[in-house]
């Protein structure tokens, strides 16, 4: 049987079920994995070994009883630092929320606690979600797993390398352009991002309210259908989630995709991609051919409009959303001020990090007078014409397969300039202008060792047959389950 670290979280319950295996020991040997592998991985914020012992321990008097809460009962977790949880410090990787430690769980938090899952510890990322590669952190930058030389990808960077080094099955990230899909395509592991209001976002710290998303990273589709099916659903503590229901993800997984419609749109495959990457992402569409789907050109013509519009919607919601962290509520509070101007100017300045102040003046000037209707308004209207692409493309086809980004993990460093990083989002972007679900699979690697990803779209509310065409991928290929050559060793001779 496989190790503990690199069972699932589906392999876990099974043998938790048989007697095989405790949660106690789940816990331990994923925290002994933490201990040894993430002083050099750096995918952890804060781990909250005493409780998931706790947890842990819980888990396993449910199990000898026989009365076990779920399929996620006694499942190791981790979350993205940007979740709210009760009595654990929660900084969306900024130092303005350094010593932050919320009264309250997110809801999403809340439900897998119910559904008796085990928490390891908050998980580190671009500050206030604002980055591609986790070198936005305001404490470090992550490694990637696979070239510890690399970025993870960002801005949920953390909760994909967490899975991806095997020091948890199951994390949640957040995706507001494409921060589950892009680092879940650099650390080859799964990342969805559900349809905006499938997920409740009471207790998520806000980045842009319109756009962001939770979403699971797991290794493969079941796992991914589980945590899904854990956290989605209303939420009266939040007016975005939509009340629709909730299927059983798990029981569409069997189905196959024999007759399934797949769009391949060519505005996804651009000059300067890598063309390692498209020549992956051409040969799984082919193996999802030989199951029985069937494929045909669709067009989504505002797809090069999608950026800048993002650039200019995104930035003024941040701006209006961090416009509450003045040190006067909570978070950090500058000392020497000397009056309460002073002291917004001297927090922030602070407390804020050289990205995050980028996008905050970007989107204070675009909403200004005598600018909202020249940038924001007509960023909205681009928004309305990409979901109208998506919506024409969907009245054809069942999904969109498509590249998750043209190239794949980079040198930390690499990308100095913002308008080169902000290009690493430009095929995930348009997913979330139109609220739509979305997910990246492991498609491939190049000649260096390098995961790509394979990126699936689906129509509002439709997550069950993305996870459906991700099993049935997964079932005849093995990218999914190969996992980067990591161990104490390895970790020391890395270069740092």
């Amino acid at each position: 049987m496989p190790a503990l670290t690199s069972s699932t979280a589906h392999d876990l319950g099974a043998r938790y079920r048989s007697g095989e295996t405790t949660p106690s020991r789940a816990v331990t040997e994923h925290l002994a994995r933490i201990e040894a592998l993430d002083p050099r991985v750096r995918a952890f914020l804060t781990v909250t070994r005493e409780d998931a012992l706790r947890r842990a321990a819980e888990a396993d008097a449910r199990f000898r009883a026989g009365t076990p809460r779920g399929p996620l009962d006694g499942v190791p977790i981790a979350l993205k630092d940007v979740l709210c949880t009760r009595g654990i410090r929660t900084t969306c990787g900024s130092k303005i929320l350094d010593r932050f430690v919320p009264p309250y769980d997110a809801t999403v938090v809340a439900r897998l606690f119910a559904a008796g899952a085990v928490l390891l510890g908050k998980l580190n990322m671009d500050e206030f979600a604002m980055g591609s590669s986790t070198e936005h952190s305001a404490f470090f930058t992550t490694c990637n797993p696979w070239d510890l030389a690399r970025v993870p990808g960002g801005s949920s960077g953390g909760a994909a390398a967490a899975v991806a080094a095997g020091m948890a099955p199951l994390t949640l990230g957040t995706d507001t352009g494409g921060s589950i899909r892009q680092p879940a395509a650099f650390s080859g592991v799964l990342g969805m991002k559900p349809t905006y209001g499938r997920v409740s976002r009471y207790g998520l710290i806000a980045f842009a309210s319109s756009l962001d998303q939770v979403g699971p990273f797991a290794r493969d589709a079941k796992d991914a259908a589980l945590l899904l099916g854990a956290i989605a659903g209303p939420d009266p503590m939040d007016a975005t989630a939509i009340d629709v229901p909730v299927p059983d993800y798990r029981a569409a997984l069997g189905q196959g995709i024999e007759g399934l419609r797949l769009g391949v749109p060519a505005e996804y495959f651009i000059d300067g991609m890598d063309p390692e990457v498209e020549q992956a992402v051409r040969a799984a569409i082919a193996t999802l051919e030989k199951l029985g789907a069937r494929t045909e050109a669709v067009s989504l013509p505002h797809t090069e409009y999608g950026l800048a519009a993002y650039y200019v919607i995104a930035p003024a919601e941040a701006s209006s959303n961090l416009a509450r962290y003045d040190g006067v509520k909570y978070g950090l509070r500058a000392s020497g001020a000397r009056d309460l101007i002073d002291m917004y100017s001297k927090t922030r300045a602070a407390g804020f990090g050289a990205e995050v102040k980028r996008r905050v003046m970007l989107g204070t000037y675009v909403l200004s007078a005598g600018y909202y209707d020249a940038y924001y308004g007509q960023a909205q209207k681009v928004r309305t014409l990409v979901r109208r692409d998506f919506e024409q493309a969907f009245g054809r086809v069942d999904l969109i397969v498509a590249p998750t980004t043209p190239g794949v993990a980079f040198r930390m460093g690499e990308k100095a300039d913002p308008l080169q990083m902000y290009l690493n989002d430009i095929f995930t972007i348009p997913v979330n202008l139109a609220g739509l679900p979305g997910m990246s699979i492991p498609g491939g690697f190049t000649r260096a060792g390098l995961p790509i990803g394979l990126q699936l779209i689906a129509p509002a509310f439709d997550e069950a047959t993305l996870l459906r065409a991700a099993h049935a991928y997964q079932t005849v290929t093995d990218w999914h389950t190969r996992r980067p050559q990591l161990d104490v060793a390895t970790v020391e001779r890395a270069p740092r």
